[in-house]
């Protein structure tokens, strides 16, 4: 099979695939925020905790995240549909659309995520076309009140309500 074959082939089973959506953020040296929209997220370890996420090496903030050591994980709610957008698109100043505040770790952490992670990097590994970051977690936040937001098909949007009032039952 052809490079290009199996690369498209590769995006649509992965674009079937479906997953929750975050915001990744850190810092410039001067304090600036950055971010962008990573739904290339996953749990590593519990003890210590640790998560993952990557980055494309064309991404613009890749050498902040490279340098600081430290980042931010926002895993979003439902309705941050239009955050989301904003932070995988090319606008200049992100973080003039949404509430955001300064961290005690330094970082910036937006308003009204599902949950947050504070990482330091454990360690950043180059892997194809992305970095891997695997980060410790320092801190976490959880609103219990909120749902999550899935990915699917080159969509964004809520898990359907009626899949909460199946009953589900899962193997041990």
């Amino acid at each position: 099979m052809k490079k290009e074959d199996s690369q498209g082939i590769f995006k649509q089973i992965m674009g079937d695939y479906p997953t929750g959506v975050t915001i990744v953020t850190t810092t410039k040296e001067d304090g600036t925020p950055v971010g962008l929209t990573v739904n290339s997220f996953a749990s590593v370890s519990l003890d210590p905790l640790m998560l993952l996420w990557s980055i494309d090496h064309r991404v613009s903030s890749l050498k902040e995240f490279t340098d600081r050591g430290k980042f931010a994980v926002h895993v979003l709610a439902e309705e941050q549909k239009e955050l989301c957008q904003t932070f995988a698109s090319k606008h200049e100043d992100r973080f003039s659309t949404c509430n955001w505040e300064l961290s005690s770790n330094g970082l910036p952490i937006i308003e009204g995520a599902l949950g947050v992670f504070e990482c330091k990097t454990f360690k950043a590994i180059e892997a194809g076309d992305h970095t891997v970051f695997i980060g410790e977690v320092l801190d976490l936040k959880v609103n219990k009140e909120k749902d999550p937001m899935l990915y699917h098909r080159r969509v964004f949007g809520a898990i359907p309500k009626e899949f909460y009032n199946q009953k589900q039952s899962v193997p041990n």
